[in-house]
């Protein structure tokens, strides 16, 4: 909402609009009135929306052109005052003063109009009937008011009409041609109904009725008020209840009932609410909200952000297969302005047997979106109404910026939860094997990807010591003349080689020894394609000479091509050695139900 309100008036002379002013500061009608009277501010605590609102003056007789285009400029609504007993100043609305101000405002901008018809006890009749064909031609017209600067009559409603114009505009909400609402509003008061729909089955019940006017108004709806509000809808649409809970085509009915009935600013606070600016777009502070982010820190969603998303799958999972079919998951997606998630998801996350993203995978997903983009994470949780259905200040409460790495590697423990590994190797080693296998995907499985939809980040969750953890893979693409940052920060280096293609250690030694041989970043090196006959290496020692002379772990024996999904052993250690870096080296001292786990492998 506007922080102020600039009220301009402007007209032929002698129309009254000086007195208009006076009368309103004095309450009482001037014996003498000036040319022009001085702009006035009037404080926010005695006006009726607690907004600080100046009222300027325009003069024909003190003021040049050029000074009424530079406050026609600046004004944020513009009274064009006329006298009703004279036909002349009425025919200047059209035919002078809408034109002038139409070529001074900007294009972009809109600046609500009001027709203010004075003197209106000099007259019997009302000017109205006049007026509507006017109004139906200019949508900018907000309303025309009838009043006396003489009688004091509806002179502090001119004013508040004038306010109301400004921070509750009709135009963007109503086409008075058409006696309906805007599309974009229509858009915008559906999504709000969907985010509000918190079990998804098409109506608004009793409690989350309640639950939205307490979100929007600050205050519950009493009962009566509830079933009277039912009743309005009842009374003139068939289908605006069901089940006794109120329908999209319900709610938008009261919408419009309210618009209709000069109620605008009951339909704009529940925009506002829900983040809508005045020109019905999500406000930009919404969905970009600013989170700094300190060098070697991550973001990771926190529990609070978790179970908001839970919530967000139950409530589209229809059928409670624990997966989101296509149709379910554009369902989910109805709130956003476009859809976020490409084909490449499938084969970045955990599928069903149909290829549905599950329950893991969906939650697998939003955690990869925090730790590669939380801007974007943000954007989403702001179009699902994070904020407000978790009751929360911001969308940046859902994230958690985890401490420095230099202080987990000091103090050899991490309260990260979402581990990066960072794959390398030459072409065809099988990177994107194991990337696939890392999601339960076979050989077989993973010949029906297409080239189009492949992914380069694999992640899912590993259990440690109990503890679920994330991991997330990520394959380098082959370029070993430059490496960027970002392919070099992480919290684990897996260096895969084909065993059955003589030249392939060579590149993950050159690798190792280039980029990663003085890190603190501790290394694997995965013999992948175990499954064929092994070649020897073209290179100057064997792979596990080399890691017992560069203290790593011995090269791990690896094959995607199994007839039940890829074992998971080797992604569990892999965690373990990005959580524990300090213990990592050839002896890999791990506790002992580590150790364990790696004889049995």
């Amino acid at each position: 909402m506007r922080k102020d309100v600039r009220i301009l008036l402007v007209g032929e002379p002698k129309v009254g609009k000086t007195s208009l002013i006076m009368s309103l500061v004095s309450e009482e009608f001037p014996n003498v009135v000036p040319y022009r009277a001085e702009e006035i501010t009037i404080p926010a605590d005695v006006t009726p929306e607690r907004v600080p609102t100046h009222i300027v003056d325009y003069s024909e007789a003190e003021q040049t052109d050029e000074q009424l285009y530079q406050e026609i400029s600046k004004a944020s609504v513009i009274c064009i005052v006329y006298s009703v007993n004279d036909k002349k100043s009425t025919e200047k609305v059209t035919s002078h003063w809408i034109p002038l101000i139409n070529e001074r405002i900007d294009k972009d901008s809109r600046v609500p109009l009001i027709l203010v018809g004075n003197k209106s006890d000099l007259v019997e009749h009302s000017s109205m009937e006049t007026l509507l064909p006017i109004m139906n031609k200019y949508t900018e017209i907000e309303t025309c008011v009838e009043c006396s600067a003489k009688n004091l009559k509806n002179i502090s409603e001119l004013f508040y009409y004038a306010q109301k114009a400004v921070l509750h505009p009709t135009g963007p909400l109503y086409c008075p041609e058409q006696k309906e609402m805007r599309p974009a509003c229509v858009q915008a008061l559906t999504r709000i109904f969907k985010v509000s729909d918190l079990d998804n089955d098409g109506i608004l019940n009793d409690y989350e009725l309640t639950f939205f006017q307490r979100t929007c108004f600050n205050t519950p709806l009493a009962p009566q008020a509830l079933e009277d509000v039912k009743n309005v809808v009842r009374k003139n649409l068939t289908d605006g209840l069901r089940d006794n809970g109120l329908t999209l085509k319900g709610f938008l009915f009261l919408h419009t009932l309210f618009i209709q009935r000069g109620r605008h600013e009951t339909t704009w606070a529940v925009l506002r609410r829900f983040g809508y600016d005045d020109d019905l777009e999500l406000h930009q502070d919404l969905l970009f909200s600013q989170l700094k982010i300190p060098p070697d820190c991550t973001t990771e969603l926190n529990h609070n952000a978790y179970l908001f998303l839970q919530s967000v799958f139950d409530k589209h999972d229809k059928d409670r297969d624990c997966a989101l079919s296509p149709e379910e998951l554009m369902d989910l997606f109805n709130v956003f302005p476009y859809i976020p998630w490409g084909l490449d998801v499938n084969n970045t996350v955990c599928t069903n047997d149909q290829g549905w993203i599950t329950y893991q995978g969906y939650l697998s997903q939003w955690t990869l979106t925090t730790y590669l983009d939380v801007q974007r994470c943000l954007e989403y949780l702001g179009y699902l109404g994070y904020s407000i259905i978790a009751e929360q200040e911001s969308e940046t409460s859902a994230i958690t910026v985890t401490r420095d790495k230099k202080i987990d590697l000091q103090k050899k423990q991490t309260q990260r939860n979402v581990f990066r590994c960072n794959v390398f190797g030459g072409i065809g080693s099988g990177k994107s094997g194991f990337l696939q296998a890392f999601l339960g995907r076979n050989l077989m499985h993973q010949r029906a990807i297409r080239e189009e939809h492949k992914s380069y980040y694999a992640i899912s969750t590993a259990h440690v010591y109990g503890q679920e953890k994330y991991l997330l893979l990520h394959e380098v693409f082959p370029d070993f003349d430059f490496l960027s940052e970002t392919d070099l920060a992480c919290d684990i280096v897996c260096l895969i080689y084909d065993v059955s293609n003589p030249c392939s250690f060579e590149s993950c030694a050159r690798i190792f020894k280039q980029y990663f041989m003085d890190s603190k970043t501790p290394c694997m090196l995965i013999s992948a394609k175990s499954d064929l006959p092994e070649t020897k290496q073209q290179y100057c020692m064997t792979p596990l000479e080399f890691c017992r002379k560069h203290k790593m772990p011995p090269p791990q024996s690896f094959s995607c091509n199994t007839a039940a999904a890829p074992s998971k052993d080797i992604f569990i250690k892999l965690t373990t050695m990005a959580m524990y870096p300090a213990v990592c080296g050839e002896e890999l001292q791990y506790p002992r139900s580590s150790r364990a786990m790696q004889h049995q492998s």
